[in-house]
């Protein structure tokens, strides 16, 4: 006999079909939910899951755009609005060959959860597009910004929907992306985040994911009366994320080991220090350059390509204290996990968004390692993303100090919630369902509040 979550999966897969992201952050979230729908029949009653899971609004439009060769390129352009029970309609935008409907959709239902655990007035939403700015000029990324503008100015606003930057939306495209609104609308407001620091931008910003999946991994560790001073650190990725959140780490007093990008992996073994990290943040930041380019410079670390096919990704089976997946979805599988429980890692704090497939999750809630899902340990991103809508509503800017102090208590404050959370609810120790319930109950009150709509 089916259990209920498979039950009601199976009716969003059917009513979903070819979004098997989506399918996969459903029923993680679903898994943890049973025992608070049978604790408080009402949610049952309201049809608040079914409702939760069912986005507010998709918008979907192409973006037509010129190239540098004078040629017409189409792109296909998305806005997922999810839900704004807590407050505007508030996520990323994505920019890379692999986005689809089903991925901004997962990405959408993330958001929501992640948005109520931050305790700021956010809802969840989620964008993007299938262009891929890697490669291009910047030409062709303002003209391709420009045009996707043109049709999102109509969706968005500052008490609406804000959207932000995400995977191959940094400054450059959130730059060109204002102006076109700015231009469009005639009005200056906070319907951006991650803007420049000259005009409404937030301090702190750019770091604030990978200092916030630090701060989450920290507490998680203080639990056992440990700090990432002395650590080993592996983390993924080389963009935003992974950049500031290996900054943190060598403030902390960590050793930071490893850096990736679609290309492959480099292995420092004498540890990534303040000057090889300036060097990796200019290689990704302003040469776009690949990882490999590391070795280059410094010929003692160990390069190696990603191979296609492989059935685990070695990055994962490098011996460490605390892994940092910092790159994209589903990059830890079981075999993965395993690897990193064997070598002796005892947390993992998610930077990207579900980075761990189901299986890799298991393993590690089996192993009883602390282990922070994204939707609570890369919540500083959003967090301070909230921080600066607020700034810009009152027309002021708050000290780097004062923004840097405010995301370290947002991510304490969602620690306590995940762990009280998951506690009340019989698993303590398990962020996973701390983290669903504790954003889910937020939500959930509020859209009973406000009635069926």
């Amino acid at each position: 006999m089916a259990s209920a979550v498979d039950t009601f999966v199976a009716g969003v897969i059917a009513r979903n079909p070819a979004e098997k992201e989506f399918h996969q952050a459903v029923e993680e979230v679903v898994e943890s939910l049973m025992p608070v729908l049978d604790k408080h029949p009402e949610y049952r009653r309201a049809k608040v899951l079914d409702r939760i899971v069912e986005p507010e609004r998709v918008i979907m439009f192409r973006v037509p755009w010129v190239d540098d060769q004078g040629d017409v390129q189409v792109n296909r352009g998305m806005r997922v609005e999810f839900n704004s029970a807590i407050g505007p309609y508030k996520g990323g935008l994505r920019f890379h060959a692999s986005v689809n409907l089903g991925i901004i959709k997962f990405l959408g239902f993330e958001q929501v959860f992640k948005n109520a655990l931050t305790t700021l007035p956010m809802g969840g939403g989620k964008g993007g597009s299938d262009f891929d700015p890697k490669g291009k000029s910047d030409m062709e990324v303002m003209r391709f910004c420009q045009s996707f503008m043109s049709e999102l100015f109509r969706h968005i606003g500052a008490d609406t929907d804000v959207p932000a930057g995400d995977i191959g939306v940094g400054g450059r495209e959130i730059g060109y992306l204002f102006g076109q609104y700015k231009k469009l609308t005639r009005k200056f407001e906070g319907v951006l985040t991650g803007k420049g620091l000259n005009w409404g931008g937030s301090l702190i910003r750019p770091e604030a994911t990978g200092y916030g999946e630090v701060y989450f991994a920290e507490e998680m560790l203080k639990t056992r009366g440990e700090s990432l001073k002395g650590k080993r650190v592996v983390i993924s990725g080389s963009g935003n994320v992974a950049q500031y959140a290996a900054e943190k780490v060598i403030q902390l007093g960590g050793t930071v080991l490893t850096f990736s990008d679609s290309s492959g992996y480099i292995v420092d073994e004498e540890g990534i220090d303040s000057k090889k990290l300036a060097f990796v943040m200019d290689l990704k930041n302003n040469r776009r350059g690949r990882i490999s380019e590391y070795q280059k410079k410094y010929p003692n670390a160990n390069y190696q390509p990603t191979s296609a096919g492989a059935k685990s990704n070695l990055l994962w089976d490098v011996k460490c204290d605390v892994a940092l997946p910092s790159a994209t979805q589903n990059e830890i599988n079981e075999i993965d996990a395993a690897n990193l429980v064997k070598n002796g890692c005892a947390c993992v704090a998610e930077g990207a968004n579900m980075p761990s497939t189901p299986d890799a999750v298991s393993v590690f809630l089996e192993s009883k390692i602390l282990y922070g899902p994204g939707k609570a340990a890369n919540a500083g991103g959003v967090a301070v993303s909230g921080l600066e809508m607020s700034q810009n509503s009152m027309r002021l800017a708050w000290s780097r100090e004062e923004v840097d102090q405010k995301l370290h208590s947002i991510m304490k404050s969602i620690h306590k919630v995940c762990m009280e959370t998951a506690e009340a609810y019989g698993t303590p120790g398990n962020y996973v369902n701390g983290a669903n319930i504790a954003g889910f109950l937020k939500v959930a009150d509020s859209m009973m509040a406000q009635g069926v709509v």
